[in-house]
């Protein structure tokens, strides 16, 4: 079937009542395609761990009932009348946000994810209609064309979909600093957003070094590409590398002695945050002052980027380190992400919903 029908489906979904509630097997409500509309059915969803912030309301209020999930893989089942960039059976993936006002001035640059309206989540979130959005823990979703992007050939589905959030979360910055040969980077983090993060500054050709607490995965760190490794519980670390990187880009979401990691940073070297802790931050305004160092957040990516990203790590043979998991295992996943049991990245195989529930 190539055509889109006129009628609103329903599908298999992981549904959490409430913060901190359990998930329990349901089926939502997926609108009816409209003329640009993609119909995927999803093969795999990656477990980020913002979904956990969110599902477990440590980012302040949200929407219940919820079906998280934002690293989307799957194949094209139906399309709209007008579709034109994608046809049934096509590898794609959607990310963070499937919709975005397209007027503002950041839309218009390609900078969807900056939407000075507000770019409407894939889940958590509504659409411009007030419809709530409902994420990837489920077998299919309705995406209009211009928010989903085009999985290459050579990247697998399930090591594709932790890319649409955590491969183009690091990308972004390290892309936006010009990371590259002759520069020297780091990165604050050793679990599912820092790994994408090192082997995508070593494809680019940066100078890598992983700062860790520990050396626990100094071996995949190195596999992955990293030049160097260091224990951040080692104070002679920020001895014997103060003023050594060009680039920061901080993964971890925990409170870091700010001050002492900018003490890393050489003239004019930049620190991108992209983990975002709970509570405030503080630091020392000299300690940007006396290097003209700068301090800096970053999101995602626009879809322009997030595209450009996948096709990088096509050509580079890029994809995460996931385990796979069913289903029935994602309350346990949770618990693991956060007691950062995983190496590195957890996706959900959607086709276990065919399977009975444990």
């Amino acid at each position: 079937m190539s055509e889109a029908t006129t009628t609103s489906r329903t599908a298999d979904a992981l549904v959490t009542r409430g913060a901190s509630q359990p998930f329990e097997r349901s089926t939502i409500e997926r609108r009816a395609p409209r003329a640009h509309d993609v119909v995927i059915d999803i093969k795999f969803a990656g477990i980020c761990h913002s979904d956990i912030h969110q599902g477990r309301e440590e980012w302040g209020s949200a929407l219940f009932p919820m079906v998280p999930g934002h690293e989307i893989a799957g194949i094209v089942s139906e399309v709209g009348s007008e579709v034109s960039k994608y046809s049934v059976g096509d590898r794609v993936g959607v990310g963070c946000f499937v919709d975005s006002c397209r007027e503002c001035e950041n839309c218009k640059a390609g900078e969807e994810q900056y939407c000075l309206q507000g770019e409407v989540p894939t889940y958590n979130g509504k659409q411009y209609d007030g419809e709530p959005t409902f994420g990837g823990y489920s077998t299919s979703i309705v995406v209009d064309e211009n928010y989903v992007l085009g999985i290459p050939e050579g990247v697998e589905l399930d090591v594709a979909a932790p890319l649409l959030c955590a491969g183009i979360t690091l990308f972004s910055p390290l892309h936006h600093w010009e990371a590259g040969p002759g520069k020297k980077v780091a990165i604050v983090g050793m679990g599912g957003l820092g790994h994408m993060g090192v082997k995508i500054a070593a494809a680019l050709g940066a100078e890598v070094t992983v700062l860790s607490q520990t050396t626990s995965k100094e071996e995949d760190g190195k596999k992955f590409g990293a030049d160097h490794y260091y224990a951040t519980k080692e104070e002679e670390t920020f001895e014997k590398l103060a003023g050594h990187f060009d680039l920061i880009v901080n993964t971890v979401s925990a409170d870091l002695p700010i001050d002492k990691y900018l003490g890393l940073l050489g003239l004019n070297g930049t620190l991108v945050h992209v983990g975002i802790p709970e509570g405030d931050s503080s630091y020392q305004a000299f300690s940007l002052a006396g290097m003209r160092r700068s301090m800096a957040g970053s999101k995602i990516g626009g879809i322009r980027e997030t595209q450009e990203m996948l096709d990088f790590c096509a050509e580079h043979g890029l994809g995460a380190e996931i385990e796979v998991i069913s289903v029935d295992d994602v309350d346990k996943a949770w618990d693991r992400v956060v007691d950062s049991d995983v190496r590195y990245r957890f996706v959900i195989d959607v086709s276990t919903f065919g399977s009975s529930a444990a």
